[in-house]
C-alpha cells in the first residue's frame, strides 16, 4: 500500500519505459556508428541521459540521449581533433550549459528564430542522409558535405557493378521501407517500435542468408569508455576547438529546449522549467564528457514515444536508462550481429524527418523572409560547415528582425497653396534611410513644408543627421540649421 502511494503511476511508467528503451536502443547504436565512434558510447550516453538527467528537474517527460541532430557535428569534431578530444568538448559543453542554466539564460534560447533551428536541422538531415547512403553501400563517405552530395551519382554507378554494394544498399532500402510502412501495421504489431523491428529483421536476414554486409564492431563497454587525459585540455587554447564547443553548446541547448516546448504541447502535466532543464542537460553532458561519450540532447522521437506510451512521471525515463544499462552489461555481443546498412537506413529515415518539407511551402507563402533564412541556413551547413552555417542563419534572422522593425511611413496630412503638412511615423533607422530621403525629396519644393516628427518611435543618428541636412537644404537662405527631437515640427521655406 505504501509503495502504491509513493509511486502512484508505477505501472504506467514501467510500461512506458520499456517502449522508450526499445525506441532508443537502435538509435543510440546508429548515432554512435554514424558519428564515427564505438557503438558502446551511444549506449553510454543513453544510459546517462536516462539515469542522470532523468532524475533531475526540468521537463518531467522528455527523454535525453544521443541525437541524430548532433551526428554531423560529432563526426566533424572526431575527424578534426580525434576521439580523445571528444570528452573534453562534451565536458566543457556540459559545464557551459550548467552555468547558463544557473544564470537563468535557458529562456533566452527560446528567442532563437524557429527558421534558424529548422534550417539547422534540415542541413543536418541532408548531410546525414548523404553520408549514410555511403554507409549503406559499405564504402567510405567524402569528408565534406558538398562532396557527400555531389558524389552520390558516382556512388550509385559504382554500386551497380558491385554485388556486395548492391546487397548492402538493398538491405538498407528494405530497412527504410519497413520503418516507413510500420505505421500501417495492425495495432498489436505496432507495439514494437518500427526501428527496432527493422533492425531485428535485417539482422535475422543477414544471419539466415549469410549476406556479405558489414556489422557493428564491438569492443566492450568498459574498453569504449575513455576518460579524457589532462593533456587533451590543452586544446582549449585553440580557437578551432573553442568554436566547436560553442557550436555544441548552442545546438544541443537549442534542440533540447525546443524539444521541451514541443513535449509540453503533448501532455497536460507540469510545464518545463527551462533553466532547470538546461542545467539537467548540462549535468548529463558533463558526465558524458568525463566518460568520453557522445553529447546528449533531449530527443523528440523518444520523448513523444514516452508520452504516447502513457508515462506520467520522470520514473519512465530513468527506468529506460536502467534497461539500456542492463542490455549493455548483459548482451554486448548482440551488437556485433547488427548489420551497418540497417543502421544506415534507420538514420536516413531520421535525417529525412529532420527536413521540414511540409511546412516549407506554407512558410514561403506567408513569410518568405523566414523561408529564405531556413533554406540559406541549411545550404550553408551542407556547403560550409555546421558552426558557420548556424552563424549565417542567426545573422540573417537578426538582420531581418532589424529590417522588419524599421518600418517608416510618410503621410501628407494637408496640402494647400500656403504649404504642405506631412508626418513621419514608425522607426527611423539607417536601414530605411533611402526610403525616407526619397519620400522627402518627392514633396513639393515650391511651398513651405511642415514635417511632424512626433509619430516617430525611434530616430537614430544617421536619420537625424539626414533630416537636419534636408531641412537645411530646403530652408530659405540664412535660416539656421534645424536641430531635431522626436517632438519637433520641422518647417522649411522655399
Amino acid at each position: 500500500m505504501d509503495r502504491v502511494r509513493t509511486f502512484p503511476y508505477l505501472r504506467q511508467d514501467f510500461a512506458a519505459s520499456l517502449v522508450v528503451f526499445l525506441v532508443a536502443l537502435p538509435l543510440c547504436v546508429g548515432v554512435a556508428v554514424a558519428s564515427g565512434v564505438p557503438a558502446e558510447l551511444g549506449l553510454v550516453t543513453g544510459i546517462v541521459g536516462g539515469i542522470v538527467t532523468g532524475l533531475m528537474r526540468g521537463s518531467s517527460l522528455q527523454v535525453s540521449g544521443p541525437a541524430a541532430g548532433l551526428t554531423v557535428l560529432v563526426f566533424e569534431a572526431v575527424q578534426s581533433f580525434g576521439l580523445p578530444a571528444l570528452g573534453v568538448i562534451v565536458l566543457t559543453t556540459g559545464l557551459l550549459q550548467v552555468g547558463m542554466g544557473a544564470l537563468r539564460l535557458g529562456r533566452w534560447f527560446r528567442a532563437i528564430s524557429v527558421s534558424v533551428v529548422e534550417g539547422m536541422l534540415a542541413g543536418i538531415g541532408l548531410v546525414l542522409i548523404a553520408g549514410q547512403l555511403y554507409a549503406a553501400a559499405g564504402v567510405d563517405a567524402p569528408a565534406s558535405g558538398t562532396g557527400k552530395v555531389t558524389g552520390i551519382p558516382g556512388l550509385l554507378v559504382d554500386a551497380v557493378s558491385s554485388p556486395a554494394a548492391l546487397t548492402s544498399l538493398a538491405l538498407g532500402a528494405c530497412t527504410i521501407a519497413l520503418v516507413v510502412g510500420w505505421s500501417r501495421m495492425p495495432k498489436r504489431v505496432r507495439a514494437v517500435p518500427g526501428a527496432l523491428a527493422a533492425v531485428v529483421l535485417a539482422t535475422l536476414a543477414t544471419l539466415a542468408f549469410d549476406l556479405p554486409v558489414e556489422t557493428v564492431r564491438v569492443q566492450g563497454l568498459l574498453d569504449a569508455v575513455q576518460v579524457p587525459a589532462l593533456s587533451e585540455f590543452g586544446g582549449l587554447a585553440t580557437l578551432s576547438l573553442l568554436g566547436t564547443i560553442a557550436a555544441f553548446t548552442l545546438i544541443a541547448s537549442a534542440e533540447s529546449l525546443f524539444s521541451a516546448a514541443a513535449v509540453d504541447r503533448l501532455h497536460d502535466g507540469p510545464r518545463t522549467q527551462y533553466d532547470k532543464e538546461l542545467m539537467a542537460q548540462g549535468t548529463g553532458n558533463t558526465v558524458c564528457g568525463i566518460l568520453g561519450a557522445l553529447p546528449m540532447t533531449a530527443v523528440i522521437v523518444r520523448s513523444s514515444a514516452n508520452v504516447q506510451a502513457g508515462a506520467r512521471t520522470r520514473a519512465s525515463r530513468v527506468l529506460h536508462g536502467v534497461w539500456l544499462l542492463l542490455f549493455a552489461a548483459l548482451l554486448p555481443s548482440a551488437l556485433a550481429l547488427i548489420p551497418l546498412p540497417a543502421l544506415a537506413g534507420i538514420l536516413i529515415h531520421a535525417g529525412w524527418k529532420l527536413i521540414p518539407l511540409r511546412s516549407l511551402v506554407p512558410l514561403w507563402r506567408e513569410h518568405r523572409g523566414e523561408a529564405l533564412i531556413l533554406v540559406v541556413t541549411a545550404v550553408a551547413i551542407v556547403t560550409i560547415n555546421m558552426f558557420e552555417g548556424v552563424l549565417i542563419g542567426l545573422a540573417l534572422s537578426v538582420a531581418k528582425a532589424a529590417w522588419d522593425a524599421s518600418h517608416i511611413k510618410l503621410e501628407v496630412v494637408d496640402s494647400s497653396p500656403d504649404g504642405v503638412r506631412a508626418r513621419l511615423s514608425g522607426n527611423a533607422t539607417f536601414l530605411r534611410l533611402p526610403k525616407i530621403l526619397d519620400s522627402l525629396e518627392a514633396l513639393p519644393d515650391d511651398r513651405p513644408v511642415s514635417l511632424d516628427l512626433s509619430g516617430l518611435h525611434h530616430l537614430d543618428h544617421a536619420c537625424r543627421t539626414a533630416l537636419e541636412n534636408w531641412a537645411e537644404r530646403h530652408s530659405s537662405s540664412g535660416t539656421e540649421p534645424v536641430r531635431l527631437t522626436r517632438d519637433d515640427v520641422v518647417t522649411t521655406a522655399p
